[in-house]
């Protein structure tokens, strides 16, 4: 999975060679941005199922952010793969419906309707509660689509809050993963797989083989590779339902492997992302052949 944050100081290509150069830096800023990214998908698209777009670096852009963000997704799906809204939206029932039709399937209004983003999936912030994150599951389930909603995420402050012991026993991520689970039973495919998943993060192995006990149905986002220390060979665990149980995804290590290795970005990006989805693939086929 090829995680696409574009930060307009570091891309791949500094200039808006786009057509109709000139405006605003937004503007500008937004056309370089689409171009960054088209050559990063072209580059890895082979290696990858899909692309987890970082909302906030869009939008960072203003209006031209969003108008990039569509144009990237659109390049996504070109070349078949999956997109990701990484935006991890939570907020109540009415605001939680607002934020799903911008992301899946937009809204029907006296003006007209207003599309979405048509995103195949959505991070999730459940710390609202059931009600935050249902309005997001009907929405995507509507859409054909899914939810990954954060349980154990990969970040160092994630024991700050998230391992932090409840009442009843065990910690606060794993009472999340029982709500996740309990969400996932209503959604559950031809595959034994769910459209409600979730976020755990690669950087503690032992959460993600506690957290495919808890969630046997749902698929894991399992970020973290790379440049946060995470390793593709330790999530054995993520995969035991099957190869498409573990979605790792890598960003800086994927689109910044230029800069270590010394080579053309687009050559670097492909060959680190050829090596982790080969990892991942091994790793998948040992899986479940312990599992059987």
């Amino acid at each position: 999975m090829l995680g696409l944050d574009p930060d307009p100081s570091a891309l791949w290509t500094a200039t808006d060679d786009e057509p109709a150069p000139g405006g605003e830096p937004r503007e500008r800023a937004a056309r370089a941005v689409v171009s960054h990214c088209r050559a990063a998908i072209d580059a890895t698209a082979p290696a990858c199922v899909g692309v987890k777009l970082q909302l906030a670096r869009f939008e960072l852009l203003g209006a031209p952010g969003w108008g990039a963000l569509e144009a990237v997704a659109a390049h996504a799906r070109e070349h078949g793969l999956l997109v990701i809204a990484d935006g991890k939206r939570g907020d109540i029932d009415v605001s939680a419906r607002a934020y799903a039709g911008a992301l899946f399937d937009g809204a029907q209004t006296p003006f007209g309707e207003l599309p979405g983003l048509g995103a195949d999936l959505a991070t999730v912030n459940p710390l609202m509660g059931v009600d935050s994150l249902e309005p997001f599951v009907s929405a995507a389930r509507a859409a054909g689509a899914g939810v990954l909603v954060l349980v154990r995420t990969s970040n160092p402050g994630a024991r700050d809050i998230e391992d932090v012991p409840v009442q009843g026993g065990g910690a606060l991520w794993q009472l999340i993963a029982s709500i996740v689970d309990d969400l996932a039973a209503g959604g559950v495919g031809e595959s034994g797989l769910s459209d409600v998943g979730a976020v755990v993060g690669a950087t503690a192995p032992d959460h993600v083989r506690r957290a495919r006990e808890l969630m046997a149905r749902s698929p894991f986002l399992l970020p973290g590779i790379g440049a946060q220390g995470g390793r593709v060979e330790e999530l054995a665990a993520a995969f035991a339902p099957g190869r498409a149980a573990g979605l790792v995804t890598a960003s800086r290590s994927i689109v910044g492997a230029y800069l270590t290795t010394g080579g053309e970005p687009a050559g670097a990006a492909r060959a680190e992302a050829e090596r982790l989805r080969e990892a991942a693939w091994t790793l998948s086929i040992e899986a479940a052949a312990n599992v059987r």
